[in-house]
């Protein structure tokens, strides 16, 4: 008897975690859904594409289970914002679009990974083109995914791909907040955040992402470029983009 109550109990516990992970799943495809994906990311299947026929929708679902509360989280417009903003700076670091032109925004997922590596083997892959060996340790580590000794299965296995995203996303490292707590609007700027010029805004996730690049030098490029594809992706999602979109004025978190 005792045996088939500790049975009944792994099972109960089983079909909670499979019920939970689903109810991710739909929760962001029933504001993602197929068509949405698609006139999202237009050219992602794009024969000049690197990535084409890479990221899937069915990836991209089956990824977003892994970690329920990215999508889920908040009003029906925070839900759209954070969504907005995963898609704007991941289009952004995968993009093919070219500055200027009038569907520079709609290139999002055309690489998977780096042409020209820069720290090989733990060069930029996936979505969020995870780098360096540390982020592939600790990622591989969340995901349960050997990444230190296999890093290629970031640009071989599209649901590793999303999930090494998601990770990166909703995880907080050092002295940055996650991009989620930010998006979602749950970051409080520490008194060294507020003398940086750090507030909270999209602009302050583009400075965890890529703020010793981007952030403290005034307008450029790239920080356009991320803020162009949010735009449009607040834009297809019906919801407003909120204030501090950019990092111009911002010192990096590094600094």
């Amino acid at each position: 008897m005792e045996r088939s109550a500790a049975l009944a109990v792994c099972a109960a516990t089983l079909l909670l975690a499979v019920a939970v992970g689903g109810a991710a799943a739909q929760g962001v495809g029933s504001v993602i859904t197929q068509s949405v994906y698609d006139s999202m990311l237009p050219n992602r299947d794009n024969s000049q594409c690197p990535a084409s026929g890479f990221y899937t929708y069915e990836a991209f679902i089956s990824a977003a289970g892994a970690f329920p509360s990215f999508g889920t989280t908040g009003s029906a417009d925070d839900v759209k914002r954070e969504l907005a903003a995963f898609f704007g700076q991941t289009s952004h670091e995968t993009t093919g679009g070219l500055q200027g032109a009038a569907d520079q925004f709609e290139w999002g997922y055309c690489f998977k990974e780096e042409i020209d590596p820069t720290s090989p083997p733990y060069q930029g892959r996936g979505p969020i083109q995870l780098t360096g060996q540390s982020n592939y340790q600790l990622a591989g580590d969340a995901i349960g995914v050997d990444l230190v000794s296999n890093p290629d299965l970031v640009a071989q296995d599209a649901v590793v791909s999303f999930k090494t995203a998601f990770w990166f996303w909703t995880t907080a490292q050092g002295n940055k907040p996650s991009c989620e707590d930010v998006a979602l609007n749950r970051w409080t700027p520490t008194a060294a955040d507020t003398a940086a010029g750090r507030v909270p805004g999209y602009g302050v996730i583009t400075n965890i992402i890529n703020g010793g690049r981007e952030c403290g030098m005034g307008q450029n490029a790239l920080n356009d470029d991320r803020i162009g594809y949010y735009k449009r992706y607040c834009s297809i999602l019906g919801t407003d983009t909120g204030s501090n979109l950019d990092c111009y004025t911002q010192k990096n978190f590094a600094s």
